[in-house]
């Protein structure tokens, strides 16, 4: 085969990356293209995007090759690309694309460039494949013995899970072979969203705190990820949003860490479940026939951390800060717009989607719908203390004072009890609602 374009969306590594590993093993030429799509803006993830493609570039350039990028849509790009390929900068050809090679995802907005793309290939008479590389287990891959295209529910899931086969680990290819000539284009800057001094893009980032986490961390994480304080999660999930660091190979290396590697399998669990419901972000997984309040000002002040409840505010504030949240705040802050508000699911889903730099659809979404009792929780009316959760997980109050400042010296006892707090402490708001 002469060429190969691999269009890269969530998948931006060089190791264990099967659309990139075959491309190289079966062409001449292989040509790693990411395309800006104007329409999909990256918002406060455009810092880090920024530093993950920096980070492929060089990765690719060590290896002979380097990173294509273009602006516009991707489909149209890349068969533009194919045929700049083909007919060269002088119209003298530089070489044939014979094939594209993607990373199959599952939202609608993916799947929709998928057949896209599958169709112009067909049309100009180019070869299309989708590769794994998103998720440990391809979605559709465990299906129910009983019947049905998805598991709905995650205990089942979890045990066909664990004795699914997998597909080995890929090493990064020693060489990638650019056609000559071709103009690799500029990728974008990383600002005005720089990302916060904790979460730097870029495969190579990832795997430096993947070996540290893993040979320091991981055996820790049962004890340790819903300490509030403690900063004792992974922090992974933004590299695997961005595909920095493959969800396979870490699954991998992480065997010894069941606690963890439980949580790899909810992420393939959701994505399972928006492969086959995708339209997840805007519609009832589970109609419950339930009635939103349309608050506009409750809202406003949950997005701002100004809820009047302390453990709520923190995490709302963290994430405006750090574009990231720890996942025992999430399940709070979120629990408590659904619940205790009573806000529609999507407002604060759609908010979190725009801020977090691990946002994606299937888990963000998922996650939500989860809490809100429309999605794959089989306990829908499941009820959440966040008081009674910040006495368990923050009983100092170290997490709220870090990023509630008004409150830090408040004595944990009254900080945990909002009904509690001082009139007017340094302007902090009442509550909103009584917590429970």
């Amino acid at each position: 085969m002469d060429t190969v374009i691999v269009l890269l969306n969530r998948d931006l590594r060089v190791h264990d990356h099967p659309a990139l590993a075959a491309a190289c093993a079966e062409a001449r030429r292989v040509v790693p293209l990411f395309v800006l799509d104007p329409s999909v803006p990256a918002g406060r993830r455009s810092g880090f995007l920024a530093e993950s493609l920096a980070d492929l570039r060089r990765s690719l350039r060590e290896r002979g090759g380097d990173l294509v990028v273009r602006r516009g849509d991707p489909v149209a790009e890349t068969v533009r690309l194919a045929r700049e390929i083909t007919g060269g900068a002088d119209g003298g050809s530089t070489g044939v694309v014979e094939a594209v090679h993607v990373s199959a995802d599952v939202s609608a907005l993916a799947r929709r460039r998928e057949r896209r793309l599958a169709e112009e290939c067909e049309r100009h008479r180019m070869g299309f494949r989708a590769f794994p590389g998103v998720t440990v287990v391809p979605p559709g891959a465990v299906t129910p013995s009983g019947g049905g295209d998805h598991y709905r529910v995650f205990t089942p899931y979890w045990r066909a899970w664990q004795t699914h086969s997998r597909r080995e680990v890929l090493p990064a290819p020693a060489r990638v072979t650019l056609p000559e000539g071709l103009d690799p284009g500029v990728p974008p800057p990383g600002h005005p969203h720089r990302p916060h001094e904790l979460f730097r893009g870029g495969e190579t980032v990832a795997r430096r705190r993947m070996r540290q986490w893993l040979k320091y961390c991981v055996a820790d994480y049962a004890a340790g990820h819903d300490d509030l304080a403690g900063n004792r999660t992974s922090k992974f999930s933004p590299y695997l949003r961005f595909g920095c660091l493959s969800p396979l190979e870490l699954a991998s290396l992480a065997e010894d860490g069941d606690d963890f590697v439980r949580q790899l399998c909810w992420r393939d669990f959701f994505h399972q479940v928006t492969m086959a419901f995708p339209a997840i972000n805007r519609a009832d997984y589970r109609p419950r026939g339930l009635t939103w309040n349309d608050d506009a000002e409750a809202l406003r002040a949950w997005k701002e951390g100004r809820t009047g409840l302390p453990i709520v505010d923190a995490g709302m504030r963290q994430l405006l800060e750090e574009g990231w949240m720890h996942n025992r705040a999430r399940l709070l802050t979120s629990w408590f717009l659904v619940k205790r508000l009573r806000v529609d699911w999507r407002a604060g889903a759609d908010h979190f989607f725009g801020l977090l730099l691990d946002g994606d659809v299937a888990n963000n979404y998922g996650n939500w719908q989860w809490v809100a009792g429309t999605g794959n929780d089989t306990r829908p009316n499941r009820t959440v203390n966040p008081v009674r959760q910040a006495r368990r997980f923050d009983p100092d109050g170290e997490y709220v004072r870090r990023y509630v400042p008004e409150l830090r010296n408040v004595p944990p006892k009254t900080l945990h009890e909002p009904w509690r707090l001082p009139s007017g402490v340094r302007g902090y708001p009442p509550p909103l609602v009584s917590p429970a």
